[in-house]
């Protein structure tokens, strides 16, 4: 069901689209691409192209207190050029959409069982918010041992960020942080609670200038696979995964991510 965006959503709604359009190649549109001001479209442009009037968008991106309806955003986000992930954080700082399940809950018997059974492949479970709430020994021994940690402790943006064996054990550091947190923000841009993604931005903006600077951001992307190179604690030698999350079914709150060791180059 909708409900009214709050203010902060709504500047964060306007801070989103002034991003999108100003990454837009004016030739890809047959207009002019000659000297201009700012980066992208103009808002002018933008509004012609979906539909609506120049004054109506300026008023989006201004955050003013308006409703889109779902088919002028759904124009917008076209002309926008989003992808999937960039326009449900559009429809989800709307508050056009029922936000996704909210976060909290244990893990069943069965996943924790699954989660300690592909040992010795590295996994975990984790929620939206990136809190850790299952793992196996492999990847305890890879990363940390989330059990010596105090529950609060046992979130991934946290330990990125704040914890300095976990920070330097993983290569890659800035990219690999970045994407965790684009992939936070979207996840707390749906969440039916967004407090507790809340208070966990405020403690890293306070101990963190990276995270502080970088939380500026706008890009939004999921965090389903990729790349993952990590520093051995013990050998020192670096190991090369392919990352995994997948939602289990009934369970969109929760991820169950794995590492999966890629093959060796072959010469």
């Amino acid at each position: 069901m909708a409900h009214r965006p709050t203010p902060e959503q709504r500047r964060e709604f306007g801070a989103f689209l002034s991003s999108r359009r100003a990454r837009l190649v004016p030739a890809e549109f047959g207009l002019p691409s000659g000297p201009r001001r700012t980066p992208g479209l103009r808002r002018e442009e933008v509004a012609a192209l979906a539909g609506v009037s120049v004054s109506w968008y300026t008023w989006l991106e201004q955050g003013r207190d308006i409703q889109p309806s779902a088919d002028a955003l759904k124009r917008i986000a076209k002309v926008l050029k989003l992808d999937r992930i960039e326009a449900a954080h559009l429809f989800a700082l709307s508050a056009l959409t029922a936000p996704a399940a909210p976060t909290g809950g244990g893990v069943s018997a069965g996943l924790e069982l699954l989660v300690r059974a592909i040992d010795p492949i590295p996994a975990y479970v984790r929620n939206t918010r990136f809190d850790i709430l299952a793992w196996n020994d492999a990847v305890a021994d890879l990363l940390v041992d989330y059990g010596l940690l105090q529950a609060h402790e046992r979130n991934t943006l946290r330990l990125l960020f704040l914890y300095i064996p976990y920070r330097t054990r993983i290569l890659d550091w800035e990219q690999m942080a970045r994407g965790m947190l684009s992939a936070f923000r979207a996840a707390r841009a749906q969440a039916h609670d967004q407090a507790p993604f809340d208070s966990l931005v405020e403690e890293l903006s306070l101990q963190s200038p990276e995270f502080r600077s970088w939380w500026q951001d706008t890009d939004v992307k999921g965090f389903e696979e990729g790349r993952k190179r990590v520093l051995h604690p013990v050998t020192g030698q670096v190991l090369d995964f392919t990352y995994v999350a997948l939602t289990p079914e009934g369970r969109p709150d929760l991820s169950l991510v794995t590492y999966i060791p890629r093959p060796a180059a072959r010469d």
